[in-house]
């Protein structure tokens, strides 16, 4: 992985964070809305765990295969501070995409909202520290 391609993935990333964000300063006056913000994050999820990787084998760390693997050689690398919200994010990404029930959607919103964009954010603000983006 070269400089110029780990810098499109953070790139990439960003914007999906960026659209994540906008969405959730949104009312949640419907469900429309809801049901956006879940996409949005299962998105951003996907590029975010796939960012780490890249930034793994820019490093020279190329075991990690699976998003547990990059997870635990990311927290490792100190890329991520907290693995067990990740791992979280992902119980809640694999829910939302096999899955829907009203109920569990309402609670991923409000996890969304209140503790995984942080996490999302926290991500992105590192790389970007480290890839002097």
């Amino acid at each position: 992985m070269d400089i110029k391609r780990l810098r499109e993935k953070l790139e990439l990333y960003l914007n999906a964070l960026e659209r994540l964000k906008e969405s959730l300063d949104m009312e949640p006056a419907s469900p429309v809305i809801k049901d956006g913000v879940i996409q949005r994050f299962e998105f951003t999820y996907e590029l975010g765990w796939k960012l780490m990787k890249a930034y793994l084998e820019y490093q020279g760390i190329t075991e990690g295969r699976t998003p547990r693997e990059v997870y635990k050689d990311s927290f490792r690398a100190g890329i991520i501070l907290n693995g067990d919200a990740w791992l979280d994010m992902m119980t809640d990404r694999n829910l939302t995409s096999h899955t829907y029930d009203e109920k569990m959607a309402d609670e991923i919103y409000s996890k969304i909202k209140n503790k995984h964009y942080d996490v999302l954010l926290g991500l992105g603000e590192r790389i970007k520290k480290e890839v002097d983006l």
